[in-house]
């Protein structure tokens, strides 16, 4: 009998000690997406990250990581290379073959599925479980929730002021492109409570002629600074003078921090609100 009762036990702690390594959160990250490597980072979780694409830019401090290739077309080798315990994709980023191949090599994958801007504090709370960092996932979910709802607030007060609220974000001004619909930089415009005159194209980046965006005459005109040069062609400004939005100067230049559906897209809606605060 006591030789039974002692076998029971040693089956018993095996039972919890392999239930204890399942549940072991992952050490080595491998993220094969821009936007899930500054997630990463934002929740604390360098020192986690074994490798990354060679576009993960953001922090500057994700350049110094070991690279596994690009986004699209990820090396497989790169990534057993890395001895990942999980790989984290992103949804629309990364192809369904490279996520079929990693997936039967064994490897433990997570994608993070937010596609819109309001489904990331979602997303962000996903990840956290995975992760084995809910809390903390969850604080900063709740955190860009009430940044959302802050700046809203602040966005429509500034356009109620003056009664400005069509504008247009330019991604390059030659040609000249403008942010649509489904694209970070829309949602976060949403968000805000303002009206992009290009919300009802039927691309993400619509190329608009002169004659089109005066016809549609947006009352401030953002330009991003992320794909473009630091200064917007003063010939393109002499051309689109006819429009209030240049006549009052209301043409303001923000940084990249909205072409990405990461947490750092608060800083950019931020740098919104600050510009119609100026008005």
């Amino acid at each position: 009998m006591k030789i039974v009762k002692f076998c029971f036990s040693i089956m018993l702690s095996w039972i919890i000690l392999a239930g204890v390594a399942l549940a072991a959160p992952p050490m080595r990250i491998v993220s094969l997406s821009p936007a899930t490597t500054e997630i990463l980072y934002d929740l604390g979780l360098e020192d986690r990250i074994a490798a990354v694409t060679s576009f993960c830019d953001y922090p500057q401090r994700a350049k110094n990581k070991p690279k596994v290739g690009g986004f699209a077309n990820p090396s497989l080798e790169a990534i057993i290379a890395a001895k990942p315990d999980l790989v984290i994709m992103m949804e629309g980023d990364n192809p369904l073959e490279a996520f079929n191949k990693i997936k039967r090599m064994g490897i433990k994958t997570h994608v993070f599925h937010a596609k819109r801007l309001k489904e990331l504090p979602q997303g962000i709370r996903e990840l956290g479980g995975v992760l084995g960092i809910q809390d903390r996932a969850n604080r900063r979910a709740a955190e860009i929730e009430s940044l959302f709802s802050s700046y809203a607030k602040k966005a429509q007060q500034a356009a109620a002021r003056r009664g400005y609220r069509k504008v247009v974000f330019v991604i390059q001004p030659v040609p000249l492109i403008v942010a649509g619909p489904g694209t970070v930089i829309d949602d976060a415009l949403q968000i805000l409570g303002l009206q992009n005159i290009a919300a009802d194209s039927r691309v993400l980046y619509p190329k608009y002629s002169i004659e089109e965006m005066v016809r549609r005459a947006p009352d401030v005109v953002f330009f991003g600074q992320g794909a473009m040069s630091k200064k917007v062609p003063k010939t393109l400004l002499r051309r689109l003078d006819s429009l209030d939005a240049v006549k009052k100067g209301h043409v303001y230049y923000t940084s990249e921090m909205l072409y990405r559906l990461t947490p750092k897209t608060i800083l950019g809606m931020e740098e919104i609100v600050g510009h119609l605060n100026k008005i």
